[in-house]
């Protein structure tokens, strides 16, 4: 999985941090707050999407909202700021394999769908910001996943080559866009995208429960598709 590797790229929900259960939260509350009906699939539509495209998908979608789309981005991370710096771990076995890879002098970068503010935050709360060399938004790209931008940007800004960078995703979307950019990419088992597990075996190139499986060589090649 790593040979050859000089960069790892992670997503931060769901792959780096247990997060998504929040936005479910936001959503609900979000929802009963403006008397918004969500329509099937509502979850599905917003994968990948960055921050800024997510708040445009809501004014496109609900019309009764007079909000801006900086007014949404903001009540959002009103919402969720003291959660993700009080409430979100980090993924089980992620902390030891960081610190291995970071002995061994690998680089470290995140390429979010969420807001900056966030992810920063986030990162310097569970004390991991010192290993991780870029973070880029999808908002400080022209596209969300599962467009590549956001993974090239982080390839381009740690001066590796796309095929030099292992990127570890949770959803189809994150997972496409680690591809498109000519990446290896690791599905990462998330209880939120687990409906999608088949999905996400099925364009990844390795699997995994969690990080221990990276450092004892027990993750899921999928489909055979290339060697360990």
């Amino acid at each position: 999985m790593l040979t050859g590797k000089k960069a790892i790229i992670f997503d931060m929900d769901g792959s780096l941090v247990d997060s998504m259960w929040i936005w479910t939260e936001v959503d609900i509350e979000f929802g009963k707050k403006y008397n918004l009906t969500y329509p099937d699939g509502f979850q599905k539509e917003l994968e990948g999407k960055s921050y800024t495209e997510t708040a445009q998908y809501f004014l496109d979608t609900f019309p009764s909202l007079t909000l801006s789309i900086d007014e949404i981005k903001q009540e959002w991370l009103d919402q969720t700021l003291e959660l993700y710096t009080t409430k979100v771990p980090l993924k089980e076995g992620v902390l030891d394999f960081i610190k291995q890879m970071h002995e061994k002098g690998m680089l470290f970068g995140i390429a979010t769908s969420n807001a900056r503010a966030l992810a920063i935050a986030t990162l310097k709360a569970l004390d991991v910001e010192q290993y991780f060399s870029f973070v880029c938004t999808a908002c400080e790209v022209n596209a969300g996943k599962p467009a590549p931008d956001v993974y090239l940007k982080v390839a381009e800004q740690l001066h590796v080559q796309p095929e030099e960078c292992l990127v570890f995703e949770d959803v189809p979307q994150g997972i496409l866009a680690g591809k498109r950019a000519g990446m290896s990419v690791c599905a990462v088992d998330d209880e939120f995208s687990r409906v999608d597990q088949i999905e996400k075996k099925d364009l990844a190139d390795y699997f995994i429960y969690d990080y221990t499986q990276v450092l004892n060589h027990t993750y899921e090649v999928c489909q055979d598709k290339i060697n360990k």
